[in-house]
């Protein structure tokens, strides 16, 4: 692997020898790839919209529907407290965890190319079965299939986005994952505003148009390149190079291959990958990339606001066209913080953005919590005034999110980890993302009918801790080749103290065949 220059003792030093230009099939492939993000965007703005629409709730959760109408002698919180409801939303997170551990699989040995394909087919059979249901059991079973298409999707697309990119515009190349993520969720509610109005089928249109993103990666999918990295793993080495020069627009890529040949062979001396995650000099990545910062992503709250938006707003005295209308402009929010930070990101860093966008989410939540428990409960619909300043509260929180935990939450972990473990280390990540993504699905409406207001103190108070894991932990690793990242860690004033055997550990893998 490459040392450029970030610390003593790295093999190589070559990183400063890299040339690439801009070509247009570069940016067709990164594009294409990117489509696995609106998959998953879309899904998240559709859900929380389809399980709002009445046509929807009376035909598979009457009880939900009628509690609504009534509001019984319940606080307006607990409005739709119903966890088969929430499985709805939840199920399909569940799947995708399962299922990105067969992602590995693919992705390690078939390429990151054949994963991506493989999460389109099965997401589109999930749209077709959700959008013609009769019954409960069919919408789960569809929820399944999308959850095992976004499992292997978002396994994959950072990983090839990232190894597509050259290392000085990495940040931004990946950040499309999230921007395609955001697009979707923007387009899932306008959607959902203009089929709530189409009855009693609009909520089935809603969810069948999740197949149109899936139709277009996966036949744009068949004219994108493998990444090189992927072909010198699986041993295609000629073609790899082919790739890396078409890619970079020149013929002069020697200095980035030799790295990635010297990855492909430090990579091959791992026959355990999962194993070797827990050896000391992968302990930071571990530690940082596959398990604090996917958690995290999904304490800050953000997927909460997201999934149940015209929920949440309905919950708080608007109407259901407001509602719509007002989770709407949340997702222009974060389209145009992924841009922000599309296009700073790889200027600034990634730990400005996580540590500035930290701070205005805390106030963002503890004004939110403040506002509820002055304002809102027992009965008490909100002026709209009070109303209109929620709104711009939550967009401004969202903005932070979609310019920080948002997109980075996807870009760190895809650049921290060697060839030899990266596909093992991302299926970990996706994993505990989903994890946590399905547990905050599945209980974020009980909590919010039980804690009402507290529950958005809560998230101030996990914002606050994961703010101090990036300040004290997170070295930053913007413009940092993707195979000298490692470096960092062995200057880093706490991590050296973890990873400071990494030359013997080195020695004995390459003597016991590790």
């Amino acid at each position: 692997m490459a040392g450029g220059g970030f610390g003593d003792g790295g093999p190589t030093k070559r990183a400063h020898l890299y040339e690439y230009k801009l070509t247009g099939y570069f940016f067709y492939s990164c594009i294409i790839g990117a489509l696995g993000g609106s998959l998953f965007g879309y899904d998240l703005g559709v859900s929380g919209g389809v399980t709002s629409m009445d046509d929807f709730l009376k035909e598979f959760f009457p009880h939900v529907y009628e509690r609504k109408k009534a509001h019984l002698h319940e606080t307006d919180y607990c409005k739709y407290d119903n966890q088969l409801l929430t499985l709805f939303t939840s199920s399909l997170y569940f799947a995708a965890l399962l299922s990105t551990f067969g992602a590995s699989f693919v992705t390690k040995n078939k390429g990151r190319k054949m994963s991506i394909l493989c999460g389109s087919i099965s997401f589109f059979c999930g749209a077709l079965l959700n959008a013609f249901a009769q019954n409960i059991e069919m919408l789960i079973i569809g929820r399944c299939l999308l959850g095992a298409g976004i499992g292997f999707g978002n396994q994959a697309v950072p990983l090839y986005l990232s190894e597509m990119a050259p290392a000085k515009i990495r940040g931004g190349v990946n950040q499309l994952f999230q921007l395609t993520t955001c697009l979707g969720i923007l387009v899932a509610n306008f959607v959902n505003n203009a089929t709530e109005s189409i009855h009693p089928w609009g909520w089935r249109l809603s969810l069948g148009l999740a197949s149109v993103p899936a139709v277009l990666m996966f036949f744009g999918g068949l004219l994108c390149p493998e990444t090189p990295n992927s072909l010198v793993e699986m041993g295609r080495i000629e073609e790899a190079r082919r790739v890396l020069e078409k890619i970079r627009g020149i013929k002069n890529v020697e200095a980035e291959f030799q790295d990635l040949i010297e990855a492909s062979e430090e990579a091959k001396l791992i026959t355990n990958p999962f194993q070797n995650l827990l050896k000391r000099k992968n302990r930071p990545q571990l530690v940082i990339g596959a398990l604090g910062i996917p958690a995290f992503q999904q304490l800050t709250g953000n997927n909460s606001i997201l999934f149940y938006a015209p929920v949440i707003f309905q919950s708080l005295g608007f109407g259901s066209k407001a509602s719509l209308y007002s989770s709407t402009i949340t997702s222009v929010a974060l389209v145009v913080a992924t841009l922000i930070s599309m296009f700073l990101v790889d200027k600034f860093g990634r730990r400005a953005f996580f540590l500035e966008a930290g701070s205005e989410m805390i106030c963002c939540m503890v004004i939110t919590a403040g506002v509820l428990a002055k304002e809102f409960g027992h009965g008490k619909e909100l002026s709209k005034g009070i109303s209109a300043f929620l709104v711009v509260v939550i967009f401004l929180y969202v903005l932070a999110y979609g310019r920080s935990w948002g997109p980075l939450g996807w870009l760190v972990p895809s650049e921290l980890f060697p060839l030899e473990i990266r596909s093992s280390a991302q299926s970990i990540v996706v994993a505990v993302n989903m994890i946590f993504t399905a547990l905050v699905a599945q209980f974020f409406l009980v909590s919010l009918c039980h804690l009402r207001y507290g529950i958005f103190l809560l998230f101030a108070a996990l914002i606050v801790i994961m703010t101090l894991f990036i300040l004290l932990l997170l070295p930053e690793t913007k413009q940092v080749p993707i195979e000298e990242i490692y470096l960092l860690f062995e200057n880093h004033w706490f991590w050296k103290r973890i990873v400071g055997q990494r030359d013997q550990e080195k020695t004995n893998g390459k003597t016991q065949g590790v």
